[in-house]
């Protein structure tokens, strides 16, 4: 059975703009994790600027980007939010919101103008943007005695272990998250390590690239 492609999110925030006939179409390319987020931007965008006639988006999420959405946000239908979104789902990246702020020239563009001029602001930012491929991590926690603490550090930083908290009492509890691959590594050191006293509990595999709250 062939592999998986991989999953390509958006890393950063990036952003181009164009101008026709005096319209002025700035595009920006924002990393997503929900729709929660998408919708605060969104908000965000329309606040940023206080001239601005319109704000499009787009936008992709999830590791097979089945989360789909666009809005022409007063433009007419048809004519920014899906060449938008068309223009994103041709990029093969999920985790992202395009947002596109035009400001309007006093000459129309026509529909036809519109899709355009939308159309290639996006594909322009797209090609600003820099892109990862989604790593699978998984949330673990476990409880070592103070006398392997230090072994246990050790180990956690070889298997490149992303520490979340530590907690101090009879001995020391540990929680964060590692690549889901290297799983079954920590497993297997951790109980080698330990005779089989230290079980590794709560795993869940996350989605994305996140950083931890």
């Amino acid at each position: 059975m062939p592999d998986e492609a991989p999953v390509i999110i958006l890393s950063e925030h990036a952003q181009a703009e164009t101008n026709v006939k005096n319209s002025r179409f700035l595009c920006e390319a924002h990393p997503v994790q929900s729709p929660e987020e998408v919708r605060e931007i969104i908000h965000r965008q329309k606040n940023k600027y206080p001239d601005i006639r319109h704000v499009v988006h787009a936008f992709s999420l999830g590791p097979k980007g089945a989360i789909l959405g666009c809005s022409d946000d007063g433009e007419p239908a048809g004519t920014a939010g899906r060449p938008t979104l068309e223009v994103l789902k041709g990029s093969g990246i999920t985790n992202i919101l395009l947002t596109t702020t035009r400001w309007f020239g006093g000459i129309k563009l026509g529909t036809g103008g519109l899709v355009k001029a939308y159309t290639e602001v996006a594909q322009l930012c797209l090609t600003q943007a820099k892109t990862e491929e989604l790593v699978p991590k998984t949330e673990v926690n476990f409880t070592v005695p103070y006398s392997l603490y230090e072994q246990c550090k050790l180990l956690l930083a070889s298997l490149e272990f992303e520490l979340a908290k530590e907690e101090f009492g009879a001995g020391v509890s540990l929680s964060g998250r590692l690549k889901t691959d290297k799983l079954e590594a920590l497993q297997n050191q951790l109980r080698d390590l330990s005779r089989g006293t230290i079980v590794v509990g709560g795993p869940s595999v996350c989605s994305a690239n996140a950083p931890e709250e």
